[in-house]
């Protein structure tokens, strides 16, 4: 057996004692409690609180849009950004889009024996659909996300308060920029996505399937009006205005810190989902319904 180390006494004689001893007489904290959870009528006033601080939101951004002073400087600088982190990611993006519809159509078409019609389907589908929402979706995920974190970020720093302070209009001096940069870079970028996205549904087309090159020209030719490019490129701009909006509001009600920054980011993107895609519906069935098929 071995012998037990004696205490260290104190100079009085009188034993210290043990570290084990100390911590275990050290009172505990009673664990914190459970944050309460919210109720279904909680969250669906918040949800309707949200749409609401919203829907006013945009409408006063859109307000100050014609009043000047303009911020010409600011609307280059954002449209710059928008476009420098969205045109690489929307090409590389198009290629294999277009390529997997003119694959689908081309094998679908094959079956009811009408692969004259392939090029017509495929870029039409390219022009009307995949352009705008892959646009959209660049827009909300690169962008989007860029813009909440940063006018989050000055929000929890405070700028945000000392420009309402100094008299300045926080809409018309971050956020007007920022949106009509995002419209105009998704007009913009709607176009060349349509013509990347065609011209990867041609090669794979013609190259992969075995297409003829002078069918796919000439039925898309036939089918295809100035229509659907006008209908791509108003979805695209509606598309933008919504990504921007949702981004710099999500972005000027940040409440907390860091975490709260990267929450917003998260709900930004999450939001911008769900009204494009919500949008894109309405707007395509409207459009069938008011401009007829060509014959």
């Amino acid at each position: 057996m071995g012998l037990r180390p004696p205490r260290p006494q104190s100079a009085g004689g009188t034993e210290q004692p043990s570290w084990q001893e100390v911590v275990a007489a050290l009172p505990v904290a009673p664990p914190a409690p459970a944050p309460p959870r919210k109720s279904a009528a909680t969250r669906l006033g918040e949800l309707v609180d949200g749409v609401g601080g919203l829907v006013a939101f945009s409408g006063k951004t859109l307000r100050l849009v014609p009043q000047r002073p303009f911020q010409t400087r600011e609307f280059v600088q954002q449209t710059e950004f928008i476009a420098f982190v969205s045109v690489l990611p929307a090409m590389l993006v198009s290629i294999p889009f277009g390529a997997v519809i003119a694959l689908q159509l081309g094998n679908l078409t094959k079956q009811l024996g009408a692969e004259s019609f392939t090029g017509a389907a495929s870029a039409l589908a390219t022009i009307r659909e995949a352009s705008p929402i892959v646009t959209a979706l660049l827009l909300a995920g690169a962008a989007g996300t860029a813009i909440c974190a940063d006018l989050g970020s000055r929000t929890i720093r405070e700028e945000i308060d000392a420009l309402e302070v100094l008299g300045i209009s926080t809409i018309q001096r971050l956020v007007v920029p920022r949106v009509l940069g995002c419209v105009v870079v998704a007009m913009l970028l709607n176009g060349l996505v349509s013509v990347v996205g065609v011209a990867g549904g041609y090669v794979f087309n013609v190259l992969v399937q075995g297409g003829s090159p002078g069918a796919f020209v000439t039925s898309f030719r036939t089918l295809a009006t100035m229509h659907d490019l006008v209908l791509g490129e108003v979805k695209a701009a509606i598309f933008g205005l919504l990504a921007a909006l949702i981004a710099c509001y999500r972005g000027l009600t940040v409440k907390g810190g860091p975490r709260a920054v990267g929450d917003a980011v998260n709900q930004s993107v999450v939001i911008a989902f769900a009204a494009l895609f919500v949008t894109n519906f309405v707007i395509t069935s409207v459009y069938l319904q008011l401009v007829p098929e060509p014959v």
